[in-house]
């Protein structure tokens, strides 16, 4: 027996339930992107007057943001439709299908170009131009790129504040990816930025470019973390997630406690989109139980997890014993 909930505004995570409203994620993505077009355009005009790789793979390193806030964007939209006859579940985890595509170009356009450039630069130097311009550039990067990483870390202490987790558990553990990629993109960009600064610096004090081809080949290994670390997570959500164990056994606690029921000898989660949440458990009823008590329990079991934990949309209950896979009889022997 299952009823649809109303649809949720939050991700489960482990001891709490966190995660912003969509319209809030939009907005954080939204900034993101175009922060960081306008930074990539300065970061190439830096790059070519300097003769910098470090910069141009900050150039790439931008680029490469860009285009992931507009998947993200996409993922936001195409992932919030509703429900149809050909998708019953709705369309939520095509959200981590766009961002998986998002950590993807992070990885390609981003990492790869960086090493590129790095080992180039290393290996056949390259021509040494003024890197005044450059170091200007990097400063009004970094307030640009520190503003939108203050949106998006704002939008996850107040998730996190709200529902009494820290916001590392719920980065962690969030299944709304688009702010967890925009927060760990953001941090990187920072991270980038140094590094870049540190390269121009070492090869305007030394006069070997060999630094700035170390500090590309830097940002291209931290651009490969990120985009791992993204594609991972994504790539579990897009399976079909389990809640962590906490979640879990509340969720199993809550039917238990219902009368008529005995125990909750099997019980399966699944995350169906961001802040959506499956739940389909096996349910030992008491042998006095009527068919009335059973509906009853059945009705009660929806509500409470419904109201207790937001993210909960389906909730399918099955009277009859065994774990829940389905058993093929072998053929008969001729």
């Amino acid at each position: 027996m299952t009823q649809p909930a109303p649809a949720p505004q939050h991700a489960l995570v482990e001891e709490a339930q966190g995660g912003g409203g969509g319209g809030e994620s939009t907005g954080t993505v939204v900034v993101a992107g175009l922060a960081n077009l306008a930074i990539a355009v300065a970061k190439l005009v830096g790059g070519i007057i300097s003769h910098s790789s470090a910069m141009l793979s900050e150039a790439a390193h931008s680029l490469a943001d860009t285009v992931t806030e507009v998947l993200l964007f996409i993922a936001l939209k195409r992932g919030n439709r509703a429900a149809d006859a050909r998708h019953p579940f709705g369309y939520g985890r095509e959200t981590y299908f766009w961002a998986f595509l998002a950590a993807l170009c992070t990885f390609g356009v981003g990492a790869g170009f960086s090493i590129y450039q790095g080992v180039t630069t290393i290996l056949e130097g390259e021509e040494q131009g003024s890197p005044t311009i450059s170091y200007v550039i990097l400063a009004v990067s970094f307030v640009l790129e520190g503003s939108s990483l203050l949106k998006a870390v704002r939008q996850v202490r107040s998730a996190a504040r709200e529902h009494g987790t820290t916001p590392r558990r719920y980065l962690r553990h969030t299944t709304d990816t688009t702010v967890k990629a925009v927060t760990f993109e953001d941090s990187a960009a920072l991270v980038g930025l140094v590094l870049a600064a540190l390269g121009l610096f070492l090869e305007d004090v030394t006069g070997d470019p060999v630094w700035d081809g170390i500090s590309a080949i830097l940002i291209g290994v931290l651009l490969i973390a990120v985009a791992g670390s993204l594609a991972r997570a994504n790539i579990s959500l897009l399976i079909g997630q389990s809640v962590p164990g906490t979640t879990r056994q509340d969720l199993q606690d809550e039917l238990a406690s219902l009368d008529q029921v005995s125990g909750v000898p099997f019980l399966l989660t699944t995350v169906i989109g961001p802040g959506q949440l499956l739940v389909a458990a096996k349910v030992d009823f008491a042998d006095t139980a009527t068919v009335a008590d059973i509906e009853r329990a059945s009705d009660e079991a929806e509500r409470r997890l419904v109201a207790r934990h937001p993210g909960v949309r389906y909730v399918f209950l099955d009277p009859t014993p065994g774990d829940g896979r389905a058993q093929v009889a072998a053929p008969p022997a001729e």
